[in-house]
């Protein structure tokens, strides 16, 4: 699957919130699920730190994300309805048919169905799926952007580290 064009936070700057917000989370999402170009199925998995952090398990979770605010929030479906886990520890958990190109095209496809089910809102609709009550979408957007930049930085430290250690060099992640 090709990721959607989306612009660059440099090319937003004067463009209405909504433009600047999607802007930055796009370019988070894709280079989240960058950090496993070139990267084969093992050093994917390989565990690192002593948590289940892997970065196959990082790109895995950040598609529980997804779906979670922008399917069980926006739509009000339960997680069971979606087929999610309970929670975001389980998200991690990597199964045996998780491969890269499997857990990425399942974050494109949540992401692309991120922007299909937020297209018709505007930032200051409610949305009413979520445990803490009624959010405006902006909080969501905003929520959503500070997780991703934390699993990227998350996913810099471990494919550095991977790297280090590793006989084979992958290509670096573009940059932010």
């Amino acid at each position: 699957m090709v990721t959607p064009a989306t612009p660059l936070p440099e090319d937003v700057v004067g463009e209405p919130l909504r433009a600047q917000l999607e802007a930055f989370v796009d370019q988070h999402r894709m280079v989240l699920t960058s950090c496993l170009h070139g990267l084969d199925e093992e050093q994917a998995r390989r565990r690192l730190v002593p948590s289940a952090t892997t970065l196959l398990g990082l790109v895995k979770h950040a598609t529980f994300v997804e779906r979670v605010w922008f399917d069980e929030a926006v739509t009000c479906r339960s997680r069971e309805e979606i087929g999610l886990e309970a929670g975001p520890e389980e998200s991690f958990v990597l199964h045996p048919g998780d491969t890269v190109a499997s857990v990425q095209e399942a974050h494109l496809l949540a992401c692309a169905a991120s922007r299909r089910a937020t297209a018709s809102l505007d930032l200051d609709d409610l949305v009413h799926g979520n445990r803490r009550g009624p959010l405006p979408l902006r909080w969501v957007y905003l929520h959503v952007l500070r997780e991703l930049a934390q699993h990227c930085g998350h996913a810099d430290v471990l494919r550095e580290q991977l790297l280090a250690t590793s006989s084979t060099t992958a290509p670096p992640v573009e940059d932010r």
